[in-house]
């Protein structure tokens, strides 16, 4: 038996060349930290990988995201949209009414009976210029 090995393994506290390697190496490839992005991040993303202004490597690679990623961001994309969809109806949609203050409703109403007023004028200064075209 080798002196300084018991079993068949180093000694403690002497570090080998391989598992010092292995730390550096470990060190490099830690993992990524969680991102979180906004929707609208997410979305152009997506639109930009559909739209295939880079390679789909490149753009992963530079947002720091993996493939998976990009496929969850559609998945979700596609059912938010068919969602939408669904919930969305043919024809007009309803007005919304709006509540008026007191104030704003006496103003209205003034503006309408000054309006019907010029108009009740019209209407007659149109039946006297009638009658003079035809010769009443």
């Amino acid at each position: 038996m080798i002196e300084g090995t018991e079993g068949g393994r180093r000694p403690t506290g002497v570090p080998s060349i391989q598992r010092a390697e292995k730390d550096t190496i470990i060190m490099q490839n830690k993992p990524r930290k969680r991102r979180k992005l906004p929707a609208e991040k997410k979305y152009a993303i997506l639109e930009e990988v559909k739209q295939n202004t880079g390679t789909k490597a490149e753009i992963l690679r530079r947002e720091g995201l993996y493939s998976g990623d990009l496929q969850r961001f559609d998945q979700i994309a596609r059912a938010g949209a068919i969602k939408a969809l669904g919930q969305s109806r043919p024809g007009r949609k309803k007005k919304i009414e709006q509540e008026v203050t007191p104030e704003a409703y006496e103003s209205l109403k003034r503006e309408l009976a000054r309006k019907e007023k010029a108009l009740a004028e019209l209407a007659i200064e149109f039946t006297i210029l009638k009658k003079k075209v035809n010769g009443e």
